[in-house]
C-alpha cells in the first residue's frame, strides 16, 4: 500500500466513499461515472467470483471495494494487478468489518481468473 499521503491512495478512497453513497442514493458525480457506466459487467464478475454471496448480500462497503477493483482490474491496465489487489485489501482494513479484507482478497483472487491477461508496467 501506498502511504496514507499518496495521491492515488487518496483518490482511491474519495471514488469509494462516492460508490459507497451511490449505491444508496444512485446518483453518479464525476468520479464514479465511468464505474456506474460498467456496472453491469462489473457486478456480473463479482457475482461470478463471489458466488456464495448475492451482490445483495454483500456488505455495503466490501460491495463498493470490489466494485472499484473490479473496474481498475479492467480499465487501469498501467497499474499493476498486485497494486489493485492490495489496494482493496487495505481499504477493506480501513472501512469494512473485521472479515472485509478476508472477503476482498479471496474474491478478488477469483476475479483475477475470469478477466483478460493484463500487460502490466512498474506504474500505479
Amino acid at each position: 500500500m501506498k502511504s496514507n499521503t499518496d495521491p492515488r491512495h487518496l483518490k482511491r478512497i474519495k471514488i469509494l466513499k462516492s460508490l459507497f453513497a451511490w449505491q444508496f442514493t444512485k446518483n453518479t458525480d464525476p468520479l464514479n461515472q465511468e464505474i456506474v457506466d460498467q456496472i453491469d459487467k462489473i457486478d456480473q464478475l463479482i457475482s461470478s467470483s463471489a458466488s456464495k454471496w448475492p451482490l445483495e448480500k454483500i456488505n455495503k462497503v466490501d460491495l463498493a471495494i470490489l466494485r472499484l477493483a473490479c473496474w481498475e482490474l479492467l480499465n487501469k491496465l498501467q497499474t499493476p494487478t498486485k497494486v489493485i489487489i492490495d489496494e482493496a485489501v487495505e481499504l477493506a482494513k480501513r472501512y469494512g468489518s473485521k472479515s472485509s479484507s478476508g472477503f476482498v482478497n479471496g474474491a478478488l483472487g477469483s476475479l483475477i481468473i475470469q478477466i483478460p491477461p493484463r500487460h502490466e508496467s512498474n506504474k500505479s
